[in-house]
């Protein structure tokens, strides 16, 4: 991580932790990763005077929300119903709320909820705009805002590119409408994926540039998500000089509302070998599915890391130096009836057989969140590695999840 001046939480060695002692499959979060994380976030919310709060399209395993609270993040940001009902139960703090669109029939509720709401279009809000006003003159406190589209983005993969042409996702400088900002006093963008804070200062230039007009009239700019401010190497003094600046400059309050930021590298997926088949090439079956339970492997595509396992020799250039260059490959496959349920090919140390752990690493943000129970395969359980090195499984799914979830 990049230096800062003061020490952060050690957290528990992968090579200590005895994974034949966690039940498979199993999600397992690593309470002092996520110390370690908070403790970071927790430096930059103060030392940049912005509030950070957690996205929970990204980060929602509620069983860690305490943890969360100790660290001074007292907000979740919401995209959907069913998730502000989890932040009003289970953060316990303030509710920001954006959606692509609203529904007629949810829109009351969510409005109960909210302390923060965004609309994506000023045609959402004239036809909300009664119902906001209505709470307004009840005595509740709403903040409203119009989330803009800078048109300006460094994202590689178009499937996250907020900002890519002819994006859906808020309003164009074309297509602002000042005419409508009565009762509005703020504005969200989000064009950020896993990046740097250079990033984010060239996307505030192009901001201010596009929107210098309208952010001079508002008491709040929330700068979304994607400020992966715990990646090793992230600049993170950068980033409390850009926000300080930002607010200083345009005197308003700023949010940051990262997912991956907090639950990056802190945990695991735990699974096990169900057997082993040969054609042409070795196959380990696992008790895991890519497709219900590591969706971004074939969505984005992406190749998650193994313990204990390195490239084949066609994607390691230096298979000298690469962690389990020892020279036993396998294909890695689900257990879902999917041809493709298929995650790759890796080398490991030594040969595997049935009962042997395999174990994906950084497998909590926006993995968990993903899951589904295609084909009925068993779902992972949900588990807590605590700082004494006690497990604890939070959440085991059964049938009855499966079932309910049909019909």
């Amino acid at each position: 991580m990049t230096v800062i001046d003061f020490a952060l939480p050690a957290v528990t060695p992968v090579d200590s932790v005895d994974w034949s002692a966690i039940p498979s499959p199993a999600f397992v979060l690593d309470e002092s990763r996520l110390r370690r994380n908070l403790a970071l976030i927790s430096h930059v919310q103060r030392e940049s005077g912005a509030q950070i709060i957690v996205a929970f399209k990204g980060f929602s395993m509620w069983s860690a929300f305490p943890v969360l609270r100790e660290y001074g993040i007292t907000g979740a940001t919401a995209s959907s119903l069913n998730e502000a009902r989890l932040a009003r139960e289970e953060m316990r703090g303030e509710v920001h709320v954006y959606a692509p669109a609203y529904s007629d029939s949810e829109f009351p509720e969510v409005l109960a909820l909210a302390d923060h709401l965004v609309f994506n279009s000023f045609s959402q809000w004239e036809r909300f705009k009664p119902q906001v006003v209505a709470a307004r003159e009840a005595g509740r406190t709403v903040h409203v805002g119009i989330r803009v589209n800078p048109e300006y983005a460094e994202v590689e993969t178009d499937l996250y590119n907020p900002a890519g042409p002819f994006s859906r996702l808020g309003v164009t400088r074309r297509e602002f409408r000042m005419d409508l900002m009565d009762g509005v006093d703020g504005l969200h963008f989000h064009t950020l994926c896993e990046k740097d804070s250079d990033t984010l200062e060239r996307t505030l230039e192009v901001l201010e540039r596009n929107f210098g007009d309208v952010l001079s009239q508002v008491k709040w700019v929330n700068f979304g998500g994607g400020h992966l401010m715990t990646r090793e190497g992230y600049d993170i003094p950068r980033l409390i000089r850009v926000v300080r600046a930002f607010r200083e400059k345009w005197g308003v309050h700023v949010i940051l509302e990262p997912g991956s930021a907090f639950g990056w590298q802190t945990g695991w997926l735990v699974s096990s070998v169900l057997d082993v088949v040969h054609n042409v090439k070795d196959a380990l079956l696992l008790d895991i599915s890519v497709s219900a339970h590591m969706p971004d492997v074939l969505e984005m595509p992406y190749r998650p890391r193994i313990l204990g396992a390195g490239d084949p020799p066609e994607l390691d250039h230096h298979r000298e130096t690469s962690e389990g260059a020892g020279g036993h490959p396998y294909l890695i496959g689900g257990t879902t009836c999917l041809a493709g349920d298929v995650v790759g090919e890796y080398v490991f140390e030594r040969p595997l057989s049935v009962g042997d752990r395999v174990v994906f690493d950084d497998m909590i943000h926006y993995t968990m969140v993903k899951t589904t129970f295609f084909n009925g395969v068993k779902h992972p359980d949900i588990g807590i590695l605590h700082v004494d090195g006690s497990y604890e499984c939070v959440k085991s799914f059964g049938y009855e999840e499966f079932k309910a979830k049909l019909s």
